[in-house]
Order: C-alpha cells, then sequence, then structure tokens
C-alpha cells in the first residue's frame, strides 16, 4: 500500500507543470486583451484564471490522494481527486458565465479592436502552452488512472478550442469590420465551456456515488471467471465499484463441498492473482462457499 502512495505521489509533478502553464497563459492572454481591447480576448484570459484555481486544486487533491490508509481511512484517501474535479467543472462553468456577461454588455455597446496583429500572435504562443501541456496531462491521467488529470487535460483542451474560437472571431471582424461579431463568438464559447464543466462534473458524482466498473473492464473480469467456470467452479454476487484510482470487486467463489480448506484458499488467491495481473490498481475479495449448501445461494442477487 506504501508503494502506491509513492506512486501517486509522482503525479503531483503533472499538477506543478499545470500551474505553471496557466501563470504563463494569464500573463499572455491579458497582455493580448490590452494590445487589442477584445472581449473575446478577455473572456480567454479569464478562463486562464479558472485553469489557475484548478491547477492549485488538483496539486491539493493529488497531495491527498497520495496518503497512505489510516485508522480513519482504511481504504486509503483517492476519492480525494473526485473533489479536484468536481470544483473544477465548478469553476469551469462559473468562468463561462463571466464570459457570457462580459459578451453580453459588448454586444449592447461594441467597441473597436486595436493591434490585431500583435495580439493574436500573443495568444497563439499562449494557446500552444495549453495545447502542449493538457496532451502531457491526458497522456499521464490515462496512464495512472487519474480523474485530476483528466479533468485538468479537458479544461486545458476547452481553453484551446476557447482560444481558436476567439481567434477566429477576432480575425472575423479584423476583415468583416464588424464589432458585433467578437461578442457573439465568445458566447458561443461560453456555451461550449459550460457543456465540459458539466460532463467533468457529472464524471465525478458518478464516482463518489461508487459507480459499477466500465463495461469493458467488467468483461475482463467476467472473461477470466468465465474460463474457471468451465473448470467446475461457481461464482455469484459479483460486485465492482471505482473509488478514485483504484478498483474493487468482490464475489462469491462457490468450490467442491469436498475440498479442503487450502485446495479452495489456493483457488481463490489464483483467480484474485489473474485479476490483479489484468487490472491493475483493484482490490479484489473473495469469499468462499460451499457448492452443494443451498445456504450459499442464500445471497446471490447482493
Amino acid at each position: 500500500m506504501a508503494e502506491n502512495s509513492g506512486h501517486r505521489s509522482f503525479l503531483k509533478k503533472f499538477a506543478w507543470l499545470s500551474v505553471a502553464a496557466a501563470v504563463a497563459t494569464i500573463c499572455l492572454k491579458t497582455v493580448a486583451y490590452f494590445l487589442t481591447g477584445s472581449i473575446g480576448l478577455l473572456s480567454d484570459a479569464v478562463e486562464s484564471l479558472v485553469n489557475l484555481a484548478g491547477a492549485l486544486m488538483a496539486l491539493a487533491m493529488l497531495t491527498v490522494a497520495a496518503r497512505p490508509p489510516d485508522k480513519d481511512h482504511a481504504y486509503g484517501h483517492s476519492k480525494a481527486e473526485y473533489f479536484s474535479s468536481a470544483v473544477e467543472g465548478t469553476l469551469i462553468i462559473v468562468a463561462a458565465l463571466a464570459i457570457a456577461a462580459a459578451s453580453v454588455k459588448r454586444i449592447i455597446t461594441p467597441r473597436p479592436l486595436e493591434q490585431i496583429g500583435l495580439g493574436l500572435a500573443v495568444s497563439v504562443g499562449a494557446s500552444l502552452i495549453n495545447l502542449g501541456v493538457a496532451a502531457i496531462l491526458k497522456k499521464a491521467g490515462r496512464k495512472h488512472n487519474s480523474i485530476t488529470l483528466e479533468a485538468n487535460s479537458t479544461h486545458l483542451m476547452t481553453d484551446v478550442w476557447t482560444s481558436v474560437g476567439v481567434l477566429a472571431g477576432v480575425g472575423a471582424v479584423a476583415i468583416t469590420g464588424w464589432l458585433r461579431l467578437d461578442p457573439i463568438v465568445a458566447l458561443a464559447v461560453a456555451a461550449n465551456i459550460i457543456w465540459s464543466g458539466v460532463s467533468i462534473i457529472r464524471k465525478s458524482v458518478h464516482g463518489l456515488m461508487d459507480t459499477s466498473l466500465p463495461p469493458a473492464e467488467q468483461k475482463k473480469i467476467l472473461d477470466i471467471l468465465g474460463a474457471y467456470v468451465d473448470k467446475g467452479i461457481v461464482y455469484h454476487a459479483l460486485k465492482t465499484r471505482q473509488s478514485g484510482s483504484r478498483r474493487f470487486v468482490e464475489f462469491h467463489l462457490l468450490v467442491p463441498g469436498d475440498w479442503t480448506v487450502r485446495e479452495g484458499h489456493r483457488m481463490a488467491e489464483q483467480i484474485e492473482k489473474e485479476i490483479k495481473n489484468t487490472l491493475p490498481e483493484i482490490a479484489v475479495i473473495t469469499h468462499l462457499e460451499s457448492l452443494e449448501d443451498p445456504g450459499s445461494w442464500e445471497d446471490e442477487l447482493y
């Protein structure tokens, strides 16, 4: 268990990378806004502030999640990551609403843009930083099964697409001269950001509700158990759940009644080992029962 704690602690370096990227993009996008006066570029800078808050929250929760189990948290602290992603999803929505409010004001009172070329160049540089860091976080999140890093990656990619939309809007204003196009694009970007925020929150809620493992992972477990069913072993009361980076599976294993405890235990250990080799960071709990005992089936549905 201590090994797992050290492994999760390693993930904090990715959160620090996200913090650094957020600070850099805030500076660049703020400069771009002051150069152009674009409400779209301002909305982009505001979202980067949210990125910074989300990155700091991710760092804090990854620190908590890396703690080893203790007396009051026998299953560890991995669920802390869900709080990080839920907060980040909420911050994304708040930022989107702020962007929408600023956009409506600019639609009512349009304002000419200045130094568009230089402002766009600075914003593009900030977007490339976010794109690179988002790719790193996404890869790390999937590899280490971290919802915090996945949410952070999603947030940064949302920022990238926000920037793409804003840049297109500002460019279109420069070409057409229609000033209201800038805030209209910002409104569309805000709607997309809200969708991303809701998706992140939904995933966090599912995790806190102990949702079962994904169908693909459940199938792997069923395939392993199915191979033993062909050998005369029976199982039932199979349950799975996800808790942060950790997985849990439990089931009742029915073996012939004339087997010794040692034989049944060896079979259970063999099955548990196969499941653990197939799905990393999974806790397998088996309950050994007699195949011929009618009482073994009483909790079949639970």
